[in-house]
């Protein structure tokens, strides 16, 4: 019975999936932050040529 636990403690401590999905996790949101700063940037800059242009076309 001791064994058998020590041989379940042993494949639990081992186990690195939940820290390699949390790691996944993390790229992913990171990515998602870099994405949404760069969209956010090419709309501000777009506002302002849209803008430029049609007070040329004024």
């Amino acid at each position: 019975m001791l064994t058998c636990i020590r041989c379940h403690l042993r494949q639990f401590v081992g186990n690195e999936d939940g820290a390699t999905a949390i790691e996944y996790g993390l790229i992913a949101a990171l990515i998602a932050v870099v994405i949404i700063t760069a969209v956010s940037g090419i709309g501000t800059s777009l506002t302002t040529k849209f803008g430029d242009v049609k007070n040329a076309l004024n």
